[in-house]
């Protein structure tokens, strides 16, 4: 029976040595702090621009993290090479045979790529934070302002929990091309679609993505978006829930079924 520490031990070497991993999580820094930065020296430049509902409602450290979009994608990807690749390689035989209690074996692969998922996130989030902040100009908080430093730090967590969901969801389906095929739409259209549908929003904020990105924003209502009938602490918490119940169906699925 391998120790726990044997087994933290060798699911650290899958995902340090497995090149696909380690790229998918420098393409979430880059992408995320090089979007974000971009983004940030435009508004400063078109701040006057900008319609009045806007600039009243201007958040400096939301439009920091506006390159997230497309960050939280590569740690979608992450989450679903984490515990994918042990299906589509055929894997998880010898490693199941290695460790023999699922739920050890499974959440410590969580535990590892979750930590790393969230040193990354939080790496990107104070980058993109710092560098926006350098570009917006007058426009700019720094992170001693109220609030801010919980944006900051939500922002890493955010896109850790992305990646623990993606997980949780890949375990419960076994395949890495079905996990990619539900998860990339439901992110980057379902979830957008419905939340600028007028009856349809009212049940895509509670969506992880939607409910979770509350943590970010510092502004009432930022950038004139429509108010949530929670906070931003309760939107991340509801963001926790729909990541419990993933990696629970995900050791449910993989305690009940054969490898």
């Amino acid at each position: 029976m391998a120790s726990a520490t044997a087994v933290l031990r060798s699911e650290w070497t899958k995902i340090r040595t497995v090149s696909s991993t380690v790229w998918t999580l420098a393409s979430a820094l880059l992408v995320t702090v090089g979007v974000s930065a971009g983004l940030c020296a435009l508004s400063n430049a078109t701040f006057d621009d900008l319609p009045e509902p806007e600039r009243l409602t201007f958040d400096p450290v939301l439009i920091s993290f506006a390159g997230l979009t497309l960050g939280q994608l590569a740690m979608v990807v992450f989450g679903v090479l984490v515990v994918g690749t042990e299906y589509s390689s055929g894997m998880i035989r010898s490693s199941l045979a290695a460790v023999p209690r699922r739920a050890s074996f499974l959440f410590s692969k969580i535990a590892v790529a979750g930590a790393l998922a969230f040193v990354v996130g939080l790496a990107t989030s104070f980058l993109s934070f710092f560098l926006g902040q350098a570009l917006l100009g007058e426009h700019s908080t720094s992170i001693g302002e109220e609030n801010v430093l919980r944006a900051v730090v939500g922002g890493g967590l955010y896109m850790g929990l992305i990646a623990l969901f993606s997980m949780g969801v890949t375990a419960m389906l076994r395949s890495t091309v079905l996990s990619l095929g539900i998860l990339v739409p439901f992110f980057f259209l379902v979830s957008q679609i419905l939340a600028a549908v007028p009856k349809a929003k009212e049940v895509a904020r509670y969506f992880p993505d939607q409910a979770g990105s509350k943590i970010l924003q510092t502004v009432p209502n930022a950038m004139n978006s429509d108010p949530a009938p929670y906070g931003p602490w309760a939107g991340l918490g509801i963001m926790v829930l729909w990541v419990a119940a993933a990696l629970l169906g995900g050791y449910l699925v993989l305690n009940k079924r054969d490898a």
